[in-house]
């Protein structure tokens, strides 16, 4: 057996043949032949004697495409192990034309997609904003009434008032059809909203939405549903056909209140209360800026990083590993995305091997015992332990082990994210709860 490799003038892509002889196939499948000879099943001959000729006529093409395509299988893997070639995806077969009833030697084609060695960006080169929440009291009286309505009692009155909600749909004056589904809270209308209060199920309400919510795209997002882009260019009038009201009376601030919103008696007065809502509030937004923040070190490496794509192969190989799911043309449409994830797998599998991240098998553990448990709002105990360990231990041995690889996978690129924290200049830029919202909204 002879391997040649090939590498095309980019250094990015080759062509590794695998050339086989007769003695490197034959043994192996004249001893499959007489296998076969001694358990073949042949009208007119008994078991084991059937003639070698007839088995070899019957039976011999299909084993040595078989025992071909083993042997290719292992020298190829055996080669890229053996050179320490880093390539993307698989080796994709070169389509040729093979006789095996003529032919005793073979050649076979394998082109190869090569990932060049590079480094990462130089420690501290890279400068990210992390915004530092600070709660306004517009967020916390919103938080609040959602605590209220959560908790009250709802009801559907025939006639509207103030701070009641319109559930109907909404469309263009001049627009055909019915139109969308919507919510539209009375408070959040800015101008006019006297137009709004007085209505019953069937009534139709025209107004000018820009104006209505004083031209604010993420207000007029959130109540119509449309992209934050479609909220700033909507104007003119629009109809709304009132189908329902609703209308929350709400909660008692009482210990009955408390318990249903943090557990039983983890607080007991309103002044616990109040400190507790807003230690979560600001956590809830803590977690969400270091998640925007998580996703920006990792655009912006991926930006600073020169990587070097076979993009030529990288589309063929999409195409193949992906058959009768991508076309050709689905792969041109959205190429920039498969690569930039493509640079990133790179990027995150050479700060693993550097700075020798693992995860520990405890440690998949002990995060999927934490979700169980925060599903089911409960806090470890040592009663609780056991089972919950039961439980986490069954749902990662489920699919085949999926589960536990993708809780491996998620962790280590967390370890990944958090270590390239270290070698980027953090900037706090101080922003209020509202202005973050608006901001990443749409």
């Amino acid at each position: 057996m002879d391997i040649t490799l090939d590498k095309k003038d980019d250094q990015l892509s080759a062509i590794l043949t695998v050339n086989l002889k007769e003695a490197d196939y034959a043994p192996a499948v004249d001893a499959k032949l007489k296998d076969y000879s001694k358990k073949a099943q042949i009208k007119g001959f008994r078991p084991g004697k059937v003639p070698a000729t007839l088995v070899r006529k019957m039976y011999g093409k299909g084993i040595l495409a078989d025992e071909i395509n083993s042997l290719l299988g292992k020298a190829v893997d055996g080669y890229i192990k053996e050179n320490n070639l880093k390539i993307l995806g698989e080796p994709l077969p070169v389509p040729t034309d093979v006789n095996f009833d003529t032919e005793k030697e073979f050649s076979f084609p394998f082109e190869l997609g090569l990932l060049p060695d590079f480094e990462l960006p130089t420690d501290q080169s890279i400068t990210v904003d992390r915004h530092k929440v600070e709660l306004d009291e517009a967020t916390l009286q919103e938080t609040y009434e959602q605590i209220e309505r959560q908790f009250g009692e709802s009801t559907n009155p025939e006639v509207s008032e103030e701070g009641d909600s319109l559930y109907g749909k909404l469309k263009k004056a001049d627009e055909e059809g019915e139109g969308r589904p919507v919510l539209l809270p009375i408070k959040k209308v800015k101008n006019g909203a006297e137009k709004f209060v007085g209505v019953k199920p069937e009534d139709t309400v025209t107004f000018d939405l820009k104006d209505a919510f004083d031209g604010d795209a993420a207000t007029i997002a959130s109540v119509t549903g449309l992209s934050k882009e479609d909220a700033a260019t909507a104007e003119g009038e629009y109809v709304l056909t009132v189908e329902k009201i609703n209308r929350t009376i709400a909660a008692e601030m009482n210990q009955e209140l408390f318990d249903k919103v943090f557990g039983k008696d983890i607080v007991t007065s309103k002044e616990e209360f109040d400190e507790k809502v807003r230690e979560t509030v600001k956590q809830n937004y803590d977690r969400e800026a270091d998640s925007l923040i998580n996703r920006t070190i990792i655009d912006k490496m991926v930006e600073a990083t020169t990587v070097q794509i076979p993009t030529e192969f990288f589309k063929k190989w999409l195409v193949r590993a992906n058959e009768g799911k991508l076309t050709t043309e689905q792969v041109e449409e959205h190429y920039a995305d498969y690569e930039k994830e493509l640079k990133w797998s790179m990027i995150r599998n050479k700060v693993v091997e550097e700075q020798g991240l693992k995860v520990e098998n405890e440690e998949i553990l002990d995060r999927t015992m934490q979700k169980i448990l925060g599903q089911f709002n409960m806090e470890m105990t040592p009663e609780l332990e056991e089972s919950v360990r039961g439980f986490a231990d069954n749902y990662l041995r489920q699919e085949n082990g999926k589960n536990y690889v993708q809780e491996y996978e998620a962790i280590l690129a967390e370890k990944v994210v958090e270590n390239l924290r270290g070698k980027v200049v953090v900037n706090d830029n101080p922003i209020t709860a509202e202005d973050f919202r608006n901001q990443n909204a749409g």
